[in-house]
């Protein structure tokens, strides 16, 4: 469902989010209008070549450099990699969220999904609470969604809630997520798991939870849903996951949203990282890889802060104040002003 405006919204909050997580890219965005489930796999190559063929010219290691988002994977930038390198020679460094044997980082799979738990830990922080013991509501279960889910078990947090697009399970006791991640590999839906409840996608967003976190489509959080939101913390893991009217509604009733620009920054960082590495010739062990991204994402959350406290605003605000502020202030260096 890929669409013109759709592209220049998404490439704008990249140019806030690079900003916010302060690391030296622009904002660009891109795509393809078409649904990968309904393509076989050489379909998909052949589409993703030529793509690549006619955007060589506007991408590059210095110039934009693409990642993964919906519907793609390793395997759509081993793709894009190596079309490209036809045209320019080897260029490791002109595409991230490579397979690890094309150059790709550790840890750049989980990287989306780590940073809104890094995120979360330290807006939950400022609460006097963690992890442990909240109950989580996830909508989403593909790569961020997952391993969200996976590493929020790991630390001790109850998810009482998951949906995919085959449908959405509950458990009020907690689901087993070790389990529900290894019967997603042989199992296409979620809703025959055993020890959940099948429930409606619909009512997911508005579950009984202490934190939710939409790692889906945009703008699933609306005006006639979100009087409904149960949620004290909404954790938007998603691109815009919520409507301007809604984000009104929920503020209003106190909820306190960690923006989308901020919470899944965790995925281009560590597409920064790679990039770092590919242009160094130098690769990063997983252990390194994260503990930069941790610092990263907190240091983020601390700059957010202060600029709430400066200006007296919520957590969307500050955010997109810092970011605005630092492509202005670069402009200005630049000799740009009006």
């Amino acid at each position: 469902m890929v669409d013109p405006d759709e592209v220049n919204a998404l490439a704008q909050l990249m140019t806030w989010k690079t900003a916010v997580a302060n690391i030296p890219y622009g904002g660009a965005k891109g795509g393809i209008g078409c649904n990968p489930r309904d393509l076989s796999m050489s379909e998909l190559e052949r589409l993703t070549r030529v793509f690549t063929q006619r955007i060589h010219d506007l991408i590059g290691i210095h110039r934009d450099v693409p990642a993964p988002d919906m519907g793609t994977n390793a395997q759509t930038m081993a793709w894009i990699l190596d079309e490209y390198s036809k045209f320019h020679g080897h260029s490791p460094a002109v595409v991230t969220g490579k397979p690890i044997d094309l150059g790709g980082s550790l840890g750049r799979e989980s990287a989306t999904g780590l940073g809104v738990v890094f995120a979360t830990e330290s807006v939950l922080a400022e609460y006097g609470k963690s992890i442990s013991g909240m109950k989580f509501v996830i909508q989403g279960f593909g790569n961020v969604g997952s391993w969200a889910a996976k590493l929020i078990h790991d630390r001790g947090g109850k998810v009482v809630a998951v949906s995919d697009i085959t449908g959405a399970i509950k458990n009020p006791d907690g689901i087993d997520i070790p389990a529900l991640l290894r019967y997603k590999e042989s199992n296409t839906s979620l809703k025959e798991f055993q020890g959940t409840d099948a429930m409606d996608p619909n009512d997911l967003l508005v579950h009984e939870c202490d934190v939710l976190i939409p790692c889906a489509l945009g703008g699933v959080i609306n005006k006639e849903n979100a009087a409904d939101v149960k949620a004290k913390f909404i954790i938007e893991a998603a691109n815009h996951p919520t409507d301007p009217e809604a984000d009104e509604i929920l503020s209003n009733k106190g909820v306190v949203i960690l923006p989308d620009i901020y919470a899944n920054a965790g995925g281009v960082t560590v597409s920064y990282f790679e990039w770092v590495q590919n242009i160094q010739g130098f690769m990063w062990e997983e252990e390194k890889v994260n503990c930069e991204l941790k610092r990263y994402m907190h240091k983020a959350f601390l700059d957010i802060k202060a600029m709430c406290q400066i200006h007296n605003c919520n957590l969307r605000m500050g955010a997109f104040t810092l970011g605005v502020n630092r492509v202005a202030r670069a402009t200005i260096l630049r000799g740009w002003e009006a």
